[in-house]
């Protein structure tokens, strides 16, 4: 077999003083932390489509990434090259784990049967490779947004052809992620929204979501599917208005349509900044409602206004966001899956390694501080107090139900003074660099 990479061997931990651009600095895979290995903990997942088939198209350039498996013309030996690079890179860099999108891995045919045997005889090669290696997959997903066919959206689209040829393609790329043995599969709607208002029947389309969405689990449940469904939000891009918006979109849908039992959430930092949130924010919303599933682990560009998916380089961002995942007791199916790309000017095929090396060092660094960070306490002590007063008295009954208006206002009748203590925002702030910073 090709060695596409033959400069390049395998990508060893060396620790915070090596100079060697090759090597990790903090991510040491088999440190173990409370008996799980750091590599168990964070599960590090490539995504196929920005590392095997990104190029550094953007809306003004063409593209400018030098990939070697890019020099065919035959559409399904790029495909099967495309495999053997993904394995290479993902064994030097020690990745357990990889997601795609069904259009990754396999071109389209001439129609959805020819589509169908391209992605089978790809996916069969797929399942050689993670048994020579003991990769696994992640999740699984169906592209649902570059087809022409779905310029008014897919399971939301005004045509009900559009409708069946994508119900057709989740069924496909369910059936696949079982084979792969999948431990999740996932719903973007790419295009599952609206540009304008004028031509849309909004109550129609989320109806027809909600239909979709429960014939997926219907036919999970029939094939024997038993991994976590997951909702990934994204408020625009490409549409002007997504129906998963952000994560109290998505858990206001699921609960409206009585879905919220069989879906999770999966959640991208790049996506919870375009909806005007924090990452940790749509983390611990996801958290506290049961339902935070996996993580697209990437970073935008907050001068700029689109999805820019960075490789994750910010530690503040990485610490909080592992805080989060530590609270809720670790990762169960999902993991952090780098939905990032190397910037277009980072076209090397090195580039790969490198940005690699720095988001898996980004969130190994990130795991251990959040890890003495909640283990210290010391933000769970000072929340703690600041709402002990819902622990005893009027507090305590309200907490209990046991008042209504009436009695909050006589109890309010005998108040002469209230007194507020302090957020103690800046406090709290510092006591975090203490831990990022030592």
């Amino acid at each position: 077999m090709k060695e596409f990479f033959p400069e390049i061997g395998k990508i060893e931990f060396e620790g915070k003083n090596s100079k060697n651009p090759l090597a990790f600095k903090f991510y040491d895979a088999e440190k173990k932390i409370d008996s799980i290995k750091l590599k168990d903990h964070l599960r590090f997942s490539l995504a196929f489509w920005h590392t095997m088939t990104g190029t550094g198209v953007d809306p003004f350039g063409m593209a400018t990434m030098l990939r070697p498996w890019d020099n065919m013309d035959d559409p399904m030996k790029k495909a099967m090259a495309r495999v053997d690079a993904a394995f290479e890179i993902m064994t030097k860099l020690g990745l357990e784990y990889f997601c795609f999108h069904d259009r990754d891995v396999a071109p389209e045919g001439k129609n959805l049967a020819e589509t169908n045997r391209n992605l089978d005889e790809v996916v069969g090669y797929i399942h050689r490779k993670m048994d020579e290696t003991g990769i696994k997959l992640l999740w699984g997903t169906a592209n649902l947004f570059s087809n022409p066919r779905y310029m008014h959206g897919a399971a939301t689209s005004c045509n009900a052809n559009v409708f069946a040829y994508a119900a057709a393609q989740v069924k496909k790329a369910i059936e696949v992620t079982l084979e792969l043995g999948g431990e999740n599969y996932v719903f973007w709607g790419g295009r599952e929204g609206y540009e304008t208002l004028l031509n849309t029947d909004m109550k129609l389309e989320l109806d027809n979501l909600a239909r979709f969405l429960k014939m997926a689990v219907e036919y999970a449940d029939k094939i024997g599917f038993e991994g976590q469904f997951l909702i990934e939000p994204k408020p625009k891009e490409p549409t002007k208005h997504q129906y998963d918006f952000d994560v109290s979109s998505v858990i206001a849908f699921l609960k409206q349509y009585d879905l919220d039992r069989y879906f999770k959430i999966n959640i991208e930092s790049n996506h919870a900044t375009l909806a005007g949130h924090t990452f940790q924010h749509e983390l611990r919303l996801a958290r506290i409602n049961g339902m935070l599933g996996s993580i697209d682990a990437n970073q935008g560009d907050l001068l700029l206004g689109w999805d820019t998916d960075q490789y994750p380089t910010d530690i503040y961002n990485a610490t909080l966001a592992m805080y989060e995942v530590i609270k809720d007791g670790g990762f169960k199916s999902g993991g952090l899956n780098f939905d990032a790309k190397p910037r277009r000017s980072s076209f090397e095929p090195r580039d790969i390694f490198l940005s690699f090396i720095a988001g898996m060092d980004t969130f190994a660094k990130g795991f251990e501080i959040a890890k003495e960070l909640a283990d210290g306490g010391e933000l769970d002590d000072f929340i703690e107090e600041r709402y002990s007063g819902f622990t005893k008295g009027i507090g305590k009954k309200i907490i209990d139900g046991e008042v209504g208006f009436e009695e909050l206002e006589r109890y309010a009748m005998k108040i002469d003074r209230i007194v507020n203590h302090s957020g103690s925002q800046e406090l709290l702030e510092a006591i975090l660099n203490r831990y990022i910073l030592a």
